[in-house]
């Protein structure tokens, strides 16, 4: 039930911390994971006191545990050892202090280590963390790259010399953080959130020299991972030696076998590419000289060609058979004049000897009615009816004296 407290009606500290007290002894025991970061253990003293932190979190609790209880993994369990420690929660009211009575250690080995890794390895390639398809391109020339290693560490060293012997103008934005210990994790994810940031950095390369499987752990932590897969810059893993592979390989962009690789790989080699421009700048002169080549040879037959070297005697040619042609038509056509004036003049004889005219001509006479009407037949006139005869030379009237002949 919450307490019921004013400015008016406050409770003293003591009743807080004595209450606080009553809720941590409700807990009961617990079995805590962590990495020991403190030890002591006095001479004479019955008692071992510890500093138990969380390997991915910048969060620790202070242990105790009897003499006889540590003793019996003292072999095994030294600064920097991750343990299992099945402890009670405890509440010092006079400091207001939280810590954990130890009842049992227990160091984890490190093939316990290696199974939890391949749990959470399956567990995040289920996510699709790993899958090639999510992963980025490294630039091919960064102006600014983002390393992220121990301080004044072999890694970084390596890193600087071989990338600046590749192309002396590169440049680094360094974050020397511990690579190692309890204070790893936290302090690597913050210089690569803080370089992935940076609008200037196009690469980031995080460097660490070899060592065993604990000395590697923090770059197999989830924390961690995470934090890489959610870059937007590309990244580079340049952890330990070739036979290591922590987890954050399988989660960057790119892995390198060593630091030194990978300066390798981020940075292109100045003399590489000042033959490969050469071999080019070759290549491109060649593709020219023989296509200048072909095309010359290509004009020169062209030229040599006899319509390009007498280029008049195609045109004469084309001269005399244009004129012959123009003779050929006009004699055509003479003669389909002549054949034409001399079907006319056939046809103009025979229409003038069928013609009326000719027919009067020889003294026949055509008689018409006052209506233009031909008279051909004698029952067709009346007496005293008036005619109009047309002869050859003209035409004159007539009248009929008597009536039709019978």
């Amino acid at each position: 039930m919450a307490l019921s407290t004013s400015a008016e009606a406050p409770i003293p500290v003591g009743e807080v911390s004595r209450l606080i007290g009553g809720w941590i002894d409700r807990l009961g025991a617990v079995w805590v994971e962590g990495q020991i970061t403190q030890l002591s253990r006095r001479p004479g003293a019955g008692v071992v006191f510890l500093t138990l932190r969380d390997p991915s979190h910048d969060v620790s609790i202070s242990v105790t545990c009897f003499r006889a209880v540590f003793d019996a993994v003292a072999d095994a369990v030294t600064e920097g050892a991750r343990v299992v420690v099945h402890a009670k929660p405890e509440w010092y009211a006079p400091r207001g202090q939280l810590s954990l009575r130890a009842a049992e250690i227990r160091p984890v080995g490190v093939g316990e280590l290696l199974a939890r890794l391949e749990r959470l390895k399956k567990s995040l390639a289920r996510e699709g963390l790993f899958d090639a398809d999510r992963k980025q391109r490294l630039p091919f020339l960064p102006q600014l790259i983002g390393l992220v290693c121990g301080r004044a560490s072999a890694a970084e060293r390596d890193v600087l010399e071989n990338a600046r012997h590749r192309w002396p103008a590169v440049r680094f934005e360094v974050r020397n953080v511990p690579v190692q210990g309890v204070q790893a994790v936290p302090r690597v994810i913050e210089a690569i959130r803080n370089l992935d940031a940076h609008s200037e950095v196009d690469v980031i390369v995080v460097a660490r020299g070899g060592g065993s499987v604990e000395d590697l752990l923090p770059f197999s932590d989830e924390e961690l991972v995470r934090a890489v897969a959610a870059c937007r810059t590309p990244l580079v893993s340049a952890i330990g030696h070739e036979p290591d592979s922590p987890l954050l390989d399988l989660v960057a962009d790119l892995r390198a076998s060593t630091p030194t690789d990978a300066a390798k790989k981020v940075v292109p080699d100045v003399g590489e590419e000042q033959l490969r421009i050469r071999q080019l700048r070759e290549r491109a002169l060649r593709t020219v000289r023989n296509l200048l080549d072909r095309e010359e040879r290509g004009l020169a037959a062209a030229v040599s060609r006899p319509s390009m070297a007498h280029p008049h005697r195609m045109v004469e040619e084309r001269e005399a058979e244009a004129a012959a042609l123009v003779e050929r038509s006009r004699r055509c056509l003479g003669h389909l004049l002549d054949r034409a004036d001399a079907e006319l003049e056939h046809t103009r004889a025979r229409v003038l000897a069928l013609s009326p005219a000719a027919t009067l001509r020889r003294g026949y006479a055509v008689l018409q009615r006052e209506d233009g009407a031909v008279v051909r037949a004698a029952d067709e006139v009346v007496a005293d009816e008036k005619l109009r005869a047309r002869v050859a030379e003209g035409e004159f009237s007539v009248r009929v004296a008597d009536g039709a002949a019978g």
